[in-house]
């Protein structure tokens, strides 16, 4: 019974994947600094003031996967995290002028916990709120991860957004 009330008090994002994302891959590669294999986010479908709904499609060609577990695919729940990070950091990064010219930071990481696997042909459906307004460049968020009606994995950050050189 408490499992059934648990499930649903988070509830996953709807997707279509016939709409038209909001960012592609290539806007996220012109907000965030990462890159093949570190790019985790492959597009976002919707974002409001405070949250953010992301996906990444999880193939078997991940280069992480030839050695977590080759016998048993499963993503690192390290990479889980920090791809709710840069869901949340596009997120943050979206309500500044000029935000190619800043990047933001992990300051810390808290109630992480992991429900399920994710394997090879998930779709990750990510979703990040932030905690309150962003304060003296910090942002504190809660970002949830999906793979159909089911949340896999969650985390409370905290990050810094700094001004590149």
């Amino acid at each position: 019974m408490r499992k059934e009330i648990r499930k649903h008090e988070v509830q996953a994002p709807i997707y279509d994947p016939n709409e038209e994302p909001l960012m592609d891959n290539i806007r996220i590669r012109e907000l965030l600094p990462h890159r093949y294999p570190m790019q985790l986010v492959d597009k976002v479908i919707a974002m409001g003031a405070t949250s953010i709904i992301g996906v990444k499609n999880v193939t078997n060609n991940e280069p992480f996967f030839q050695g977590h577990f080759p016998q048993e695919p499963v993503m690192p729940g390290v990479l889980q995290v920090e791809a709710m990070a840069q869901c949340g950091g596009l997120l943050v990064l979206s309500q500044l002028e000029e935000p190619e010219r800043w990047s933001t930071y992990f300051l810390k990481i808290d109630n992480v916990k992991f429900r399920q696997k994710v394997v090879p042909g998930d779709t990750l459906l990510f979703r990040v709120e932030l905690l309150g307004p962003v304060r003296h460049g910090i942002s504190s968020m809660k970002g949830y991860m999906f793979v159909g009606d089911h949340v896999v994995a969650e985390a409370s950050f905290t990050a810094q957004i700094v001004k590149n050189k």
